[in-house]
């Protein structure tokens, strides 16, 4: 009998395949996320003036538990940048929004190198200005958020029904439909 064995490529040590390992799984939800997205754009009619608010939390710290008062992402949390990324390059983001702390900036760096974006950084207790600069922007908008942040910010898009991100929680996409006239809508995906 035959037995297949799976290799993966380039370096041998053992923590870049398990970064490898850990990375293909998120690479394929991200694909699926850009395919979900790729079909909300396609019934959008262009004739009807909207905005589209894609928001997420930062991607996993590397304090793991310990109080650290403005921390770096994890090589797990750069993994998840990296697949935010891939599934949101092709969704027409022209506005990135994160808060004055290192991990929402890290987060959202991938994406505004891939676009050529320089993310507007506002203080994460300012939640209405974050929200007067939405409202003067008509195109599609990502905004990297906190756990206490991201729920109040859907809500204060105008979104009726609540949100909840948990302390554990790094993999929420909330994209945010606000048509002219109409009621915002929410479609709450997942990142990986």
């Amino acid at each position: 009998m035959r037995q297949t064995v799976f290799e993966l490529s380039g370096p041998r040590s053992w923590s870049a395949r398990r970064a490898a390992i850990y990375t293909a799984p998120m690479r394929l939800r991200a694909l699926s996320a850009i395919a979900a997205i790729t079909c909300l754009s396609a019934f959008a009619s262009p004739a009807l003036a909207q905005s589209t608010v894609f928001v997420v939390r930062h991607a996993e710290r590397a304090d793991a538990g310990k109080q650290v008062a403005d921390p770096d992402l994890s090589p797990p949390g750069h993994a998840r940048a990296e697949a935010l990324a891939s599934a949101l390059k092709d969704a027409g983001i022209t506005a990135i929004f994160v808060t004055q702390l290192k991990r929402t900036q890290q987060t959202a760096a991938p994406l505004a190198k891939a676009l050529g974006l320089t993310p507007v950084a506002l203080p994460q207790d300012d939640t209405s200005g974050l929200i007067a600069r939405l409202e003067k922007h008509t195109g599609r908008a990502l905004v990297v958020g906190h756990s206490n942040t991201v729920p109040e910010i859907v809500k204060k898009l105008g979104v009726p029904s609540p949100v909840t991100v948990g302390d554990t929680d790094f993999d929420h996409l909330f994209v945010v439909v606000r048509p002219v006239g109409g009621q915002p809508s929410v479609i709450h995906l997942h990142y990986r």
